[in-house]
C-alpha cells in the first residue's frame, strides 16, 4: 500500500514568527501585511490558500502561510515603482526576470526578519516544491543567479556585493550570514 501524505510540507508559517517584524519588515517597503482569519479565504491569493495573495500595496496572509510565501508575494511588490503597485491584483508579472529576481529577493529579506534568516527561506522553498535548474533553491542563489543579481543590482534593491539595500537606498538591512 502506498501512503498517500496529505499532510503540507513542514515550513515556517506566520504563526510561528512575531507578527510586528513581519509588518515592520513590510512597511519598511511601503506595504502593509493584514492578518486575515483562520480558515478564511486569502484575498489576492495566486496559487490559493494558504499561500499569501497581494492587492495593492497590501500583502494578505493567514497563521498557516508560509513565511516564503509571504516573502515572495511582497518581493513581487517590491520590485514594482510605487505607483504600479496600486494596480496590483493577485499577479504582479509574467516576467521571467522579475520571478526569478524575486526569487533571490525572498531569501535576502529573510535575513532581515527576526527568526527566519535566508537559510530557512532556501530549504523552506525546497520543501515546498520551488524547481530550480541546479536542483535546489540554495544552488540557485549562490551559483545560478547572475543575471537576477544584476537585475536587482541595476534597481537598487542590493549593491555590488549581493547585500540587501535599506529601501531608500541606503545601508544594508541585514548582513550576510556568509560571502557568496
Amino acid at each position: 500500500m502506498i501512503r498517500q501524505d496529505t499532510q503540507p510540507p513542514a515550513v515556517l508559517r506566520l504563526r510561528d514568527i512575531a507578527f510586528g517584524d513581519a509588518v515592520a519588515l513590510l512597511a519598511a517597503y511601503g506595504l502593509r501585511l493584514l492578518r486575515v482569519d483562520d480558515g478564511a479565504p486569502i484575498p489576492g491569493s495566486y496559487w490559493g490558500e494558504p499561500e499569501a495573495g497581494i492587492v495593492g500595496c497590501d500583502v494578505h496572509a493567514r497563521g498557516d502561510t508560509p513565511v516564503h510565501s509571504i516573502l515572495h508575494e511582497a518581493c513581487h511588490l517590491i520590485v514594482l515603482p510605487v505607483e504600479q503597485r496600486r494596480a496590483v491584483h493577485t499577479d504582479a508579472t509574467d516576467s521571467v526576470e522579475e520571478e526569478d529576481a524575486v526569487c533571490l529577493l525572498q531569501a535576502l529579506l529573510g535575513d532581515a526578519l527576526p527568526g527566519v534568516g535566508r537559510d530557512r527561506v532556501l530549504a523552506d522553498m525546497d520543501a515546498w516544491g520551488y524547481t530550480f535548474r541546479l536542483g535546489s533553491a540554495r544552488a540557485y542563489f549562490e551559483r545560478d543567479a547572475d543575471a537576477a543579481w544584476a537585475w536587482l543590482h541595476a534597481r537598487g534593491l542590493t549593491d555590488a556585493h549581493r547585500r540587501l539595500q535599506a529601501p531608500d537606498g541606503g545601508i544594508a538591512l541585514a548582513e550576510p550570514p556568509h560571502a557568496i
